[in-house]
């Protein structure tokens, strides 16, 4: 008999385990988010809606990606997830190359946040309700300084690094906006992973 009970047990323990990985979209079995080692964060799962429009159904806390660190965690879905680590490897950390001693974090503006788009009534909802967008508002550097987008957009070095960045997120992200898109982006990049039928749509 109780071989028998144990014997049940370790079928379910082997059961729950196995349900806990198994969504490999969410979390590597070598402990990575999204199924990538380079992205650092949890798995927060499903978040719900107060809007109609709004949730995620799988999210995760992203807090690093290929080693560089989120000024504050930033919940998305891991495909957006993903988009920033893609982003940030093979765009950021070059462009910034040496400089300040190199790319340490990002300023995160905005993540997950239920609202329409530019916050206007009766607008449809933004990709940030759906864990689908990040803003980010400056690259950080090792030394402690940072290149902002709102106050070195135009300024020599760091300007060609910024309009190198916002460049190359067009393809990784379905959208991408800056200083030139409109006024509501003077001070951030908007990132997200929508998908338009002409392509990526980056302003």
């Amino acid at each position: 008999m109780r071989r028998a009970v144990l014997a049940i047990g370790l079928g379910l323990a082997l059961v729950v385990s196995a349900c806990g990985r198994g969504d490999g979209d969410e979390v590597s079995r070598g402990g990575g988010l999204c199924g990538d080692p380079a992205l650092v964060g949890s798995v927060s799962g499903y978040l719900p809606n107060k809007l109609a429009g709004c949730g995620v159904e799988k999210a995760v806390r992203l807090e690093a990606v290929h080693g560089v660190r989120l000024s504050r965690p930033a919940t998305l879905d891991c495909p957006t997830a993903r988009a920033v680590g893609h982003w940030v490897d093979q765009s950021a950390k070059t462009a910034v190359g040496r400089m300040g001693g190199g790319l340490k974090g990002l300023r995160v503006a905005a993540h997950y946040v239920c609202r329409t788009r530019n916050h206007r009534p009766g607008a449809r909802i933004s990709e940030h309700g759906r864990g689908k967008a990040i803003d980010i508002s400056a690259l950080l550097l090792d030394d402690g300084s940072e290149i902002s987008v709102l106050r070195d957009w135009d300024r020599g070095h760091q300007g060609r690094i910024l309009r190198r960045v916002h460049g190359d997120a067009c393809g990784p992200f379905g959208t991408v906006l800056g200083p030139e898109s409109d006024r509501h982006h003077r001070d951030h990049f908007h990132f997200d992973t929508a998908k338009h039928r002409g392509g990526p749509y980056c302003r």
